[in-house]
């Protein structure tokens, strides 16, 4: 009897080359560009090394937890070792994170918001559409923040879905886990804590009423956000800091990192 190969023409276990993707099942997906546009929905990668890494957190930052496939979720644990691997890499200079989230996991977020305010490189974070709930931490972590004019940020108390045992218990750790949010955005912002809480528990604005939420020239002028534009004042910024930076004399303190503290 003939033994059949490991490899058939037309099997599953055909070789591939890097950068090329798998069709699944009958789908066939165009080659170049427009295969990867298709597939992951980014453009092809520049042929050069750039200098600055573009990374996005949008839709639900998931956590421990996994969500629903038909929602759109950023992974923590995709985003971490990205913010890794920028930190060691030689050629990336400055990281530009670009935001549109409804918020999600409490201690995800606070995660992310860690990792990016810790970076010794340049770090801008753009907030687009919304920046809402947990995404307010990740938005004030970076060196410089900026918001879009129409965009907004929804400043509420934490919330828990499901079964809650112990009811003091829980609403004791809540109430830690808070304050650690409150203390973290007002170290990485120019909000004062005061102005923060009330507009954390100020009624009659959201649907739950309590809570707010705060249009872009508004949470510049809270201290929340540093500037409202775009990509370009994003990306101008980023540059003018990366050249600092290089030009800065060896022993000299890096960049500050983490939005402005009080």
């Amino acid at each position: 009897m003939e033994m059949m190969s490991g490899i058939s023409k037309g099997g599953g276990n055909e070789e591939l080359n890097p950068g090329d993707i798998k069709p699944e099942g009958h789908e066939q997906i165009p080659p170049g560009p427009a295969g990867i546009v298709k597939e992951l929905g980014q453009t092809a990668v520049p042929s050069g090394e750039p200098d600055v890494f573009c990374m996005t957190i949008i839709g639900q930052i998931e956590g421990h937890f996994v969500l629903p496939p038909h929602n759109k979720t950023t992974k923590y644990e995709h985003i971490i070792p990205q913010l890794v691997a920028a930190e060691q890499s030689k050629s990336i200079k400055g990281l530009l994170i670009i935001l549109n989230t409804v918020g999600g996991d409490v201690e995800a977020g606070l995660a992310i918001a860690e990792m990016i305010a810790s970076l010794s490189k340049p770090t801008v974070t753009v907030v687009i559409g919304g920046g809402h709930s947990i995404g307010v931490p990740i938005a004030v972590a970076s060196s410089y923040s900026i918001i879009a004019e129409s965009a907004t940020m929804t400043i509420h108390p934490i919330r828990m879905n499901g079964l809650v045992i112990g009811v003091p218990q829980t609403f004791e750790y809540m109430e830690r886990m808070q304050e650690r949010m409150v203390r973290f955005v007002t170290s990485h912002s120019r909000i004062t804590e005061q102005q923060f809480k009330d507009l954390m528990f100020k009624t009659g604005e959201l649907n739950r009423d309590i809570g707010t939420a705060v249009g872009g020239y508004d949470a510049v002028k809270y201290g929340l956000m540093d500037e409202v534009g775009g990509i370009g004042l994003a990306l101008a910024q980023l540059n003018r800091m990366i050249a600092a930076q290089a030009a800065a004399p060896v022993g000299a303190p890096a960049v500050p990192q983490g939005g402005l503290t009080q």
